[in-house]
């Protein structure tokens, strides 16, 4: 919710000042696909985030400075970290930090690197960069314990594909038009996503945008997630049975054999 109020204030915090630093520009944002459907046969997919810089009157400034940084975020959900330590040769779970909020997935791409855009303030108001991402831990924690497990956090989902940072992957063309790609990985979780854009220059966010993607299921997948959360009883039975049915025809095939 801080997340959203932040966004949907940041183009009256713009407007607002729009009489002592003149009219801003505006973002024309836009994804190559809304809506991803997860099959079977589902392998990731390629999602390229696009649009122009609208500029007051239509004058392209004579210095094209500006950055365009974009970002694809998960809904958050609760994750539990452990760490493992390697006790007599066995290892064994340690200390652990349960966060209340985490996103799912997280991919941010940008015309530049990050930290020559932005200072480290500014980094994380806007949550820009793996860095300066906003986790809550559901326990208070000294600094450097906290610190640790983010970026143990950070490390385990970047090996897995869900956290990316792709400096320098948005191209920008004639000062107007961008482009920049995000490859969705196979294991994506699915729900509603969000495509941030932001425009930057000189270390400011001059403007904003927002677009959203939603990743479902679809066809068998679909009707066995459903099922699981809407009939989780009958669903629990079915699977109970299903396994009780395969396990007796593996006996039988195997006495025959």
């Amino acid at each position: 919710m801080k997340r959203w109020a932040a966004l949907v204030a940041l183009p009256l915090l713009l407007a607002a000042r729009d009489g002592r630093d003149g009219p801003r520009p505006v973002l024309v944002p836009d994804v190559s696909e809304r809506r991803i459907e997860i099959k079977y046969s589902f392998t990731g997919a390629d999602l390229l985030l696009f649009g122009a810089i609208l500029y007051p009157g239509g004058r392209i400034p004579e210095e094209r400075d500006a950055d365009i940084v974009v970002v694809v975020k998960g809904p958050s959900q609760p994750i539990l970290v452990r760490e493992k330590q390697k006790i007599a040769g066995i290892w064994v779970n340690a200390d652990s930090m349960r966060y209340l909020s985490a996103p799912s997935f997280y991919a941010i791409a940008s015309s530049r690197p990050i930290d020559q855009l932005l200072d480290e303030r500014s980094r994380a108001i806007y949550e820009l960069g793996l860095s300066s991402l906003q986790l809550s831990p559901a326990r208070g924690a000294r600094g450097e314990d906290q610190n640790r497990f983010a970026k143990g956090l950070v490390a385990l989902r970047q090996r897995t594909g869900l956290y990316v940072q792709a400096p320098g992957a948005v191209e920008i063309t004639d000062g107007v038009l961008y482009r920049g790609r995000i490859a969705i990985p196979a294991r994506v979780p699915v729900g509603r996503f969000t495509a941030e854009t932001f425009l930057i220059r000189k270390g400011r966010v001059l403007a904003a945008a927002v677009r959203d993607i939603d990743i479902r299921k679809s066809g068998f997948e679909r009707f066995v997630a459903r099922a699981a959360e809407r009939r989780s009883f009958l669903y629990g039975l079915a699977a109970v049975a299903l396994s009780v049915l395969l396990g007796w025809a593996a006996g039988a095939i195997a006495r025959r054999i």
